[in-house]
């Protein structure tokens, strides 16, 4: 049975074989035509933590896949009274696919170790693979195919999201340049730092010229907890943390200055919310080289694809090929 979980059980085929898929799907999309292949079938999305975008993303997706999508919040459900795999074990047996936006990458591992349904991990402490994919898929766009894409950057922090990025990258050949002054602890995987750094396709560096230099696309993420603030203003317990957050990141914020003198034509990316002021500015959010917005959209695009190949799908069929 296929899950997605870390990207590290996934070959370079079996991305390429989603990419394809979610371009297509999209195409279609565009087009008008109707891409309700998932008829009377359930994804069960349980959340442990809230969201913007994966939820969108992930219901509206299954609903254009002709589907039905049920929304869990693990705070009014009855997991915290229970064993949690035996909870699990009874909520996957109402749907045909589990989203699973977790706390801990561990309960999602006990999910999928069920073997009941396909299981996503939809963001998590240490993975977040549905985004990375989506970002693939809006690089191949905008270089007309990923085979075109050859170098990319990560400012700020690594974590989750630059995880999965850089060894769905470095599966594909793509030079991952990693600029980070500091490693979110929750986030570490010796096992995926390993798999991505055997294909010699894995830079970590602070040198930013190095870093920046001939870079097709520049990612980021926050590196301000939300936990700090309180109505827009820093907590005084968290005040000290802050700065010295500040000190350390700020350095590496993605802004025009940045992009204009190293990589004038790298395009701009983050996975949102975007912190502004911190690790992105506005008007890097809204500069010509931006794509952010294309980043979010795609991210239901590519998770249809994600959810056809859970499946057990590996193309989209033609108009006259009809119905999977």
């Amino acid at each position: 049975m296929r899950h997605l979980i870390s990207l590290k059980e996934q070959s370079k085929e079996d991305i390429l074989t989603m990419l394809d898929m979610a371009i297509k799907i999209k195409a279609k999309r565009n087009a008008g035509e109707l891409t309700n292949y998932l008829p009377n079938q359930t994804l069960i999305m349980l959340f442990e933590k809230g969201s913007t975008r994966t939820r969108l993303s992930f219901e509206a997706g299954m609903t254009e896949l002709g589907g039905h999508a049920i929304f869990l919040d693990k705070k009014t459900t009855q997991f915290a009274l229970t064993n949690f795999v035996h909870e699990a074990k009874a909520v996957m047996r109402f749907g045909q696919v589990l989203m699973f936006r977790a706390k801990y990458a561990k309960d999602v591992i006990a999910s999928a170790e069920q073997n009941q349904i396909p299981v996503i991990d939809a963001c998590s402490e240490k993975y977040h693979p549905a985004q990375a994919l989506s970002d693939i898929l809006t690089m191949a766009e905008h270089s007309g195919g990923i085979e075109n894409v050859k170098k990319i950057t990560w400012l700020g922090i690594e974590n989750n999201v630059s995880n999965t990025l850089m060894l769905a990258c470095a599966k594909l050949g793509i030079k991952v340049f990693i600029v980070a002054p500091e490693v979110d602890p929750d986030s570490v995987d010796e096992e995926l730092n390993k798999q991505a750094e055997a294909t010699g396709n894995v830079v970590r560096t602070l040198d930013l010229e190095e870093a920046l230099r001939d870079s097709d696309y520049i990612h980021t993420d926050t590196w301000m907890n939300m936990e700090f603030f309180s109505d827009g203003a820093v907590k005084e317990d968290k005040r000290g943390e802050y700065e010295r957050r500040k000190t350390t990141f700020m350095p590496y914020q993605l802004n025009t200055e940045v992009i204009e003198k190293y990589c004038p034509n790298a395009k701009i990316m983050h996975c949102m919310p975007c912190h502004l002021g911190y690790e992105i500015t506005k008007e890097a959010v809204e500069h010509i080289n931006s794509i952010i917005f294309d980043q979010a959209e795609n991210r239901m695009h590519m998770q249809k694809a994600i959810i056809l190949w859970l499946l057990g799908h590996n193309v989209i069929p033609s108009e006259a090929e009809g119905s999977l």
